[in-house]
């Protein structure tokens, strides 16, 4: 860990007692590199171009876009391929693929608070793809970023790929180009086991603080219907945003819940659940709402990147990813008997 983060490990540890322990702790942890290793604008404006991104210009494959107010099947992505084209030449070219990931999503993407390593189930993901695309699956450069900057890390040429727990959904693939889904999830309310007045993505959120990613589903499901929840910060998405309701990582709506800052959390039932394990003092409520596919982003237009994805994941779906389900989500949640069927446009 970098010096000067300690003083606010062991101050923000101190106000998790009884919320876990160890656990606890490495929540603080990843709470603290989220906010130190990648220090972004609420617009983005700081990021900065990786050198042999491609970004736009001649050379830059057509991308299908489809009009959110006829979107059908948004999980449906490009064909499967193995030719090269500009994008993998490119990486190809770098000698490292530059992914996009979370560092703070337990059993996702977080860092191992003994090796420093990332570790995690988009993880393995994204060193199966390095290893198609560049020969080993060391050759990938892993950026963490935010979960509302995950689109302009791709616009603006800081990542190839963002694989981050990522939902495909009709808003998102006009701005996003997606290989096809690699995981089912749904949206679900997470609260402390003693709150027992809150049973749900229902009339029991009415008055209570209710804390989601920027630019996650589960924000636009609020927006959408909040059943009188309190979910939106003054300033939401500015730089003047106090980031308490409305956070840049799902982690942190765990530091505030155990804080004692808001009555509950609404995001994915798979991190959910990753959180649930990490402190045994809140739970999963009601049932999940929604059905939300996971998909590897590209920038939109890089379609041979995207069926170069696509082309991974045919081989990745018949054994790879049961071994990573085993190793990283299946005790947290049980009974996936394997991955989404692909669909293709």
């Amino acid at each position: 860990m970098p010096n000067g983060t300690y003083p606010l490990v062991r101050r923000t540890a101190q106000r998790f007692r009884g919320w876990g322990g160890v656990a606890a702790m490495a929540v603080a942890c990843g709470l603290t590199a989220s906010l130190t290793l990648l220090p972004l604008a609420h617009d983005g404006s700081d990021a900065a171009a990786v050198p042999g991104i491609a970004g736009p210009g001649p050379g830059i494959g057509t991308g299908v876009q489809v009009k959110a107010d006829t979107c059908d099947k948004p999980w449906a992505s490009l064909t499967p391929s193995a030719s090269d084209g500009p994008s993998i030449e490119a990486i190809k070219k770098r000698g490292k693929l530059v992914v996009g990931v979370d560092q703070s999503s337990y059993r996702w993407g977080y860092r191992n608070p003994e090796t420093r390593a990332l570790e995690g189930f988009d993880i393995d993901l994204a060193r199966a793809i390095a290893e198609d695309i560049l020969g080993s699956p060391d050759a990938v450069i892993f950026r963490a970023i935010p979960t509302n900057q995950r689109i302009a890390a791709l616009d603006s040429g800081k990542v190839d790929l963002v694989v981050r727990t990522m939902t495909i959904n009709c808003k998102r693939i006009q701005q996003v180009a997606f290989s096809t889904a690699y995981f089912q999830a749904g949206q679900q309310v997470l609260a402390p086991k003693l709150a027992t007045d809150i049973t749900g993505y229902d009339t029991s959120l009415k008055g209570k603080r209710v804390c989601t990613a920027e630019g996650s589903t589960a924000y636009e499901a609020l927006e959408e219907k909040s059943f009188g929840a309190l979910f939106k910060d003054e300033a939401d998405g500015t730089r003047n945003d106090k980031d308490l309701l409305t956070v840049p990582n799902q982690l942190d709506c765990l530091a505030r819940l155990q804080m004692g800052e808001v009555d509950a959390v609404v995001t994915d039932n798979a991190l959910a659940a990753g959180q649930a394990a990490q402190d045994p003092a809140v739970e999963l409520k009601g049932v999940p709402f929604t059905t939300e596919f996971y998909g590897v982003a590209a920038k939109l237009g890089n379609d041979d990147l995207v069926r170069r994805v696509n082309q991974v994941l045919v081989g990745y779906r018949q054994g790879p990813w049961q071994q990573a389900y085993r190793t990283w989500l299946e005790k947290d949640l049980p009974g996936i008997t394997g991955p989404p069927a692909p669909l293709y446009k």
